[in-house]
């Protein structure tokens, strides 16, 4: 059973990180430590990697959010980290692993704006990049395309 502070945790996670251009990608309050730990995962909300550095600078800014919503009375651990490497798929073989796999494609479209798919990763070749959408087949413009992650499925 999660631990009934994690739903407003878990907002305040969400609104921190997306003011300073971050998407949570995961929460967990570990009670039987101690110190308690509260362990976040955060990616770029453009899907970038994140470094130490960018997990350094969140702690900072989190812990004082958390400071003054008195949210966590008790002492704590704060740990920041990303969900990891290998998310992005980058090479040739990575498209190739992955097929059929669920994934979010982020790219612009035809007006320049960036938009985000999600959808079975079916194939790239050396022009376009398609994705299933719900049974439908998209192709994207390789040239188009910003980067391709892989997701949870029904995420």
């Amino acid at each position: 059973m999660p631990h009934p502070l994690l739903p407003n945790l878990e907002t305040l996670v969400t609104d921190v990180a997306a003011s300073k251009g971050f998407a949570l990608c995961g929460i967990q309050l570990l009670t039987h430590m101690s110190p308690m730990t509260l362990e976040v995962q955060i990616r770029h909300s453009s899907g970038a990697d994140v470094s130490l550095d960018d997990c350094a600078g969140f702690s900072g800014v989190l812990g004082d959010a958390i400071e003054a919503s008195t949210l966590l009375t008790d002492a704590y651990v704060l740990e920041i980290s990303s969900p990891g490497i290998g998310d992005q798929l980058s090479s040739d073989r990575d498209f190739e692993t992955f097929r059929g796999f669920p994934v979010e494609v982020h790219h612009r479209d035809k007006d320049d704006s960036e938009q985000r798919l999600d959808g079975l990763l079916l194939e790239r070749d050396a022009d376009t990049l398609q994705i299933n959408i719900r049974g439908r087949i998209k192709r994207i413009p390789r040239d188009c395309v910003i980067g391709v992650r892989l997701t949870s499925p029904g995420s």
